[in-house]
């Protein structure tokens, strides 16, 4: 299921909100924390978590990033993202083995 992203009035001047990963990430980070609310409450310190904190940092690494000063720097926020991104992708596999995912998010989330 696709997600709008809407980009609050008080976000609209930055320059990370013109970049397609930081809108992705973002749209991910929404993804998650609805996912996640219907996991198991014995989750809410595991999984649920965890899964949070992973995609939270992707989009928060690209914002931190964009604001350094010069492209090396950039990049290796970029690469945070990317392990953050990662580590995410697994949480979501294990959580739909558990059966924590919805049928319906498998393939939102997966991707």
């Amino acid at each position: 299921m696709a997600h709008h992203v809407r980009t609050p009035a008080r976000l609209a001047s930055k320059p990370y909100e013109r970049l397609k990963a930081w809108t992705a990430s973002h749209g991910l980070v929404i993804a998650i924390y609805r996912a996640t609310a219907t996991w198991p409450r014995t989750e809410q310190y595991g999984l649920t978590s965890q899964a949070r904190r992973s995609a939270f940092s992707a989009a928060a690494n690209i914002v931190e990033g964009s604001a350094r000063r010069g492209p090396r720097e950039f990049r290796r926020f970029l690469d945070i993202a990317l392990g953050s991104l990662a580590e995410l992708a697994y949480i979501v596999y294990l959580a739909d083995e558990l059966g924590f995912v919805q049928p319906e998010e498998r393939n939102s989330l997966r991707t």
